[in-house]
């Protein structure tokens, strides 16, 4: 039996934390941390995180406010003379770099897809439609995988209104071939992934097969998908059934010690967004059960029983130690817990009324 209910949509430390340049990175307790400015990759997932939120019923007005003003900032990230975007920006509005990493670059192009796709109102979807047509050639340049898998993915949504993207289709062709071709040089059994090491964002990888072999026909790309998500789901589980994160003190290196903390929100995030996908393409209720499990790690059901969402305030702290969790409410954690609460909510209410065998063919409508 689940140990929480569902919280409450609360809004609160998000709209704290975005003034109307962007998101802050990072927080002190529960205040922005001003110093420190604001990213790409934290905008990059707010935009996400509303445009999703746009979906529900519940959301409150101010969510279309604030899908402008991270949809704002990607624009003003992108330089059109590198085809780049920078990441950092200082509080005088300066950008603290020439260029910002590859996996910032695929974050931006997962939102650009999500807003293309997603978004309602026009005026948005022409906007982000033309930067991420501008954006998406060079990632074929990249060597990161998990750049890779985060433009997957955001292929995939800018797919789902702009179904004739040949530039689109092309580039996921050749995302997703690399990603199968570095699968299958290291997995063997045992060890069913995609690198010698489980780092961060790691169910991205798997995820980004999924939806790329299922939308282009390829049934061997979608099972490495399915293949490695399953492995990683027990890699992830503890002895009680409760999900496990791979810790950021050293990681998991293959036939190496694990790391049990420090354990990460974005890591039960992209566990329950990847298992959701596996749901939408098997109606396994199992992927559901393992998304509900990652879910709850949030709320509590975790190994060291603490609970990381505040509902109080709408924020995620920032991590869990080995002792106690961190206190800290930045943008990247409690953007983790706002998109997981919008995938749960819109996969259930996807799934009222409709029968469980019809499931993954109602969804993708």
């Amino acid at each position: 039996m689940r140990p929480h209910e569902s919280p409450a949509l609360n809004l609160d430390h998000l709209c704290h934390m975005t003034d109307s340049t962007g998101i802050f990175q990072h927080a002190r307790f529960t205040e922005p941390n001003l110093s420190e400015g604001y990213c790409t990759d934290d905008n990059a997932r707010a935009l996400i995180v509303a445009v999703l939120l746009g979906q529900l019923e519940e959301t409150p007005q101010r969510v279309r406010a604030l899908a402008k003003t991270y949809g704002a900032f990607l624009h003003c990230a992108f330089d059109p003379k590198t085809a780049r975007f920078h990441n950092f920006l200082g509080m005088n509005r300066h950008w603290l770099d020439e260029q910002g990493s590859e996996d910032c670059h695929g974050r931006a192009i997962w939102a650009l897809g999500a807003a293309v796709g997603r978004s309602p109102h026009w005026s948005s979807q022409t906007m982000a439609e033309q930067l991420f047509v501008q954006a998406l050639p060079v990632v074929t340049n990249f060597t990161s995988p998990r750049a890779w898998a985060f433009s997957l993915i955001g292929i995939h949504e800018y797919l789902r209104r702009m179904k004739g993207g040949r530039l689109a289709k092309d580039v996921r062709d050749e995302l997703t071939g690399r990603l199968v071709a570095i699968f299958d040089q290291v997995a063997e059994p045992g060890w069913s992934w995609f690198e010698e090491s489980l780092t961060y964002d790691n169910a991205k990888l798997a995820h980004a097969l999924i939806v790329s072999g299922r939308a282009s026909g390829q049934k061997s790309v979608y099972e490495r998908g399915i293949q490695a998500l399953r492995w990683l789901v027990g890699v992830q589980t503890s002895q009680h059934g409760q999900l496990r994160p791979i810790g950021s003190n050293g990681f998991y290196k293959r036939n190496g010690a694990r790391a049990h903390f420090d354990q990460q929100p974005i890591e039960a995030q992209t566990t329950i967004s990847a298992c959701l996908e596996a749901y939408r393409a098997t109606a396994d209720p199992w992927w559901y059960e393992q998304a509900q499990c990652a879910f709850d790690w949030f709320l509590g059901w975790n190994d060291l029983g603490l609970e990381l969402y505040c509902p109080q305030t709408g924020g995620c702290r920032d991590g869990l130690h080995a002792d106690r969790g961190n206190e800290n409410q930045g943008a990247e954690s409690t953007l983790a817990f706002l998109l997981s609460l919008a995938e749960m909510r819109l996969i259930q209410n996807t799934a009222t009324g409709v029968r469980r065998d019809d499931l993954a063919a109602s969804i993708t409508q």
